[in-house]
């Protein structure tokens, strides 16, 4: 026979589990934005340095011209927000002002610049002239770095504005399944632990994996190419998971 207590202990463990989770899963989110940004930057300045040295900080550039046109293009409604295009046209404008002009670093890197190329006089060289000299040498991948922030608060619009895409595929990937546990259910048919456990176990990368994949390429692409099969996946997972659910609670 079951232990009442050891029972009622792991209800618990397994309550606050969910808890826990539900509180932290906002900084998650937060952390895994924060380290899509970072891959992104060395990986824009890894292909500047292999892959594309004579475009520079200019591939950055194009990126975020690409991505700005096509959503002012292709993303004219939503049912997120209103008009798209202009609404990321605000966040780069917005984003810009606050890290570039707001905080000085915009005056700091022109000073920086003129500083470097202005002759100097005599041996005296202080902190400053060496700081102005890396400035020089990494001049070109802050920039790069620029236009990648930039880049990828407009891919993360777009991430925005396909969430109903992702609930959607999940609603019926979820109802499809329920409905096939019912048949199951009532026709005695049999039941895998394994397969439930393994396809509960893929929801959380099939969710959060899209979003890092189309945050840090390198490239700009249809986002429908990563996102669409990205939906249909975590829709199939939870299908899955619905109709390999145990038959009796």
């Amino acid at each position: 026979m079951k232990d009442p207590a050891a029972t009622t202990q792991r209800e618990q463990a397994r309550q606050q589990g969910v808890f826990a989770s539900l509180v932290t899963l906002p900084l998650r989110m937060l952390g895994v934005l924060i380290g899509s940004l970072l891959l992104s930057i060395l990986i824009e300045c890894a292909g500047m340095h292999l892959f594309w040295p004579e475009q520079g900080w200019r591939h950055a550039q194009g990126m975020l011209d690409y991505e700005l046109n096509h959503l002012s293009t292709h993303f004219t409604r939503s049912a997120v927000v209103q008009e798209p295009g202009r609404t990321a046209h605000q966040l780069v404008e917005g984003a810009y002002q606050w890290l570039f002009v707001k905080t000085g670093l915009l005056d700091w890197m022109s000073q920086a610049s003129a500083r470097s190329r202005a002759p100097s006089h005599g041996d005296a060289r202080d902190i400053r002239f060496y700081i102005s000299q890396v400035y020089v040498w990494s001049e070109r991948y802050l920039i790069a770095a620029a236009f990648t922030i930039l880049t990828f608060l407009v891919r993360l619009l777009v991430l925005v504005l396909t969430l109903p895409l992702f609930l959607l595929a999940a609603f019926v990937g979820m109802v499809d399944g329920l409905v096939r546990r019912d048949i199951r259910k009532f026709g005695a048919g049999r039941e895998s632990g394994f397969i439930y456990h393994r396809a509960k176990a893929s929801l959380m990368p099939l969710a959060v994996l899209p979003w890092i994949i189309y945050l840090t390429l390198p490239v700009s692409v249809h986002p429908l190419l990563v996102l669409l099969p990205s939906a249909a996946l975590l829709g199939l997972a939870v299908n899955i998971t619905a109709a390999s659910f145990k038959k009796y609670l």
